[in-house]
């Protein structure tokens, strides 16, 4: 845990405004490697305000693997186990997805998961509780834009 979590947040914040447009026009993108940055939308668990922020997420297959070493201090982390409906920003095209959230509190629900992802997100859930972090599984909607 940080000494200042206040200071910590409000300079991420900081950071977020300058890198956030960047990311949502497709700067640093996982297209062409794997693994690149995002802009996450989350609502907010008491506003309901939409709330964006630059994540690096590995591509495979057609889903999104997110992950943050904040834990559960991360508050997109804390928005997505309210509300799993969020949109991303990845090459430059806004997507609709449903977020699983992993930090190791409950063994996720991953019935609707093709079995190469239920066996990452089972790991995932063990290290996130050992290690004190936290990863999402994005599940693109098929219907979304």
């Amino acid at each position: 845990m940080p000494r200042f979590p206040a200071l910590e947040a409000q300079l991420l914040r900081t950071l977020n405004q300058f890198v956030e447009p960047m990311v949502r026009a497709g700067y640093g993108s996982p297209c062409i490697t794997a693994t690149g940055l995002i802009v996450l939308e989350t609502r907010g668990r008491r506003s309901g305000l939409p709330h964006r922020v630059p994540v690096f997420a590995t591509l495979i297959d057609d889903y999104l693997l997110v992950a943050t070493l904040r834990g559960e201090r991360s508050q997109w982390m804390r928005n997505v186990r309210i509300t799993p409906e969020v949109r991303y920003w990845l090459g430059g095209r806004v997507r609709q997805a449903t977020a699983l959230a992993l930090s190791g509190e409950k063994p996720p629900e991953t019935q609707g998961l093709p079995p190469l992802m239920r066996d990452l997100a089972s790991s995932l859930h063990r290290i996130a509780g050992q290690l004190g972090v936290a990863f999402a599984i994005l599940t693109p909607d098929p219907t979304g834009p």
